[in-house]
């Protein structure tokens, strides 16, 4: 199989694939991360290729993929219908697409947890406040700029489950499976937490289940 990860990182996503035999392909706007993914995969003698550039600026991939893999990158996107839409030239006729995201309104759903002032950091729901307030709070905690920004970016491009699942619609794309998670499969490892699917109740209702999910995992084709 072939398979594209955009948002790719230091390419901890890609290494089972590529044990399995897989051609692996990551891209990242990073391109420290995607030193850090060459160097990863060298040190185990493994075979992936990674490429340092915004995915649709990108010129010359080989072939299409059977799985494309989005783990936590709509969130960031402003424009995350063209996002969408982009995406349908790098997947083949009988390939899927895996996505995930944070629910906007999930008490970490802004991010804040990056901030190095630990009080801020360990706060729920702050990204919530109006945009004015939420930035003096940064500032007044010590926050970097760069940090204030990247918050204040997320805060705008917000993904909530009924706006991704609308632009999906508006796309014809197929949503084979939705998994939303009450305690987020991350957090077995940062935690020690076992992974809880959401209720079937709260995830039916729209708007209140984001304040519930930590995470939203979308199988697409």
């Amino acid at each position: 199989m072939n398979i594209l990860e955009i948002g790719c990182g230091d390419g901890g996503n890609l290494l089972p694939f590529t044990e399995l035999g897989c051609n692996t392909t990551g891209v990242d706007l990073s391109a420290g991360r995607i030193k850090d993914a060459i160097l990863f995969f060298e040190e185990r003698q493994i075979k992936g290729n990674f490429i340092a550039s915004d995915i649709f600026k990108l010129k010359g991939l080989e072939h299409k993929f059977d799985l494309i893999i989005c783990h936590d990158v709509i969130e960031h996107i402003k424009d995350k219908a063209t996002f969408l839409s982009n995406l349908l030239k790098y997947i083949n006729s009988e390939g899927i697409i895996f996505m995930s995201f944070p629910a906007w309104q999930m008490p970490f759903g802004g991010h804040q947890q990056i901030c190095k002032s630990k009080i801020i950091s360990h706060f729920p729901f702050i990204h919530l406040l109006p945009a004015p307030i939420y930035k003096g709070i940064l500032k007044f905690g010590g926050e970097s700029t760069g940090c204030i920004e990247e918050l204040l970016s997320i805060k705008e491009t917000k993904t909530s489950i009924e706006l991704f699942e609308k632009l999906v619609h508006e796309k014809h794309i197929t949503i084979i499976d939705r998994q939303l998670f009450f305690i987020n499969p991350h957090y077995e490892i940062k935690f020690r937490l076992k992974p809880r699917r959401l209720y079937a109740i709260i995830a039916g209702i729209p708007y209140l289940r984001n304040f519930f999910t930590t995470s939203c995992f979308y199988t697409l084709k």
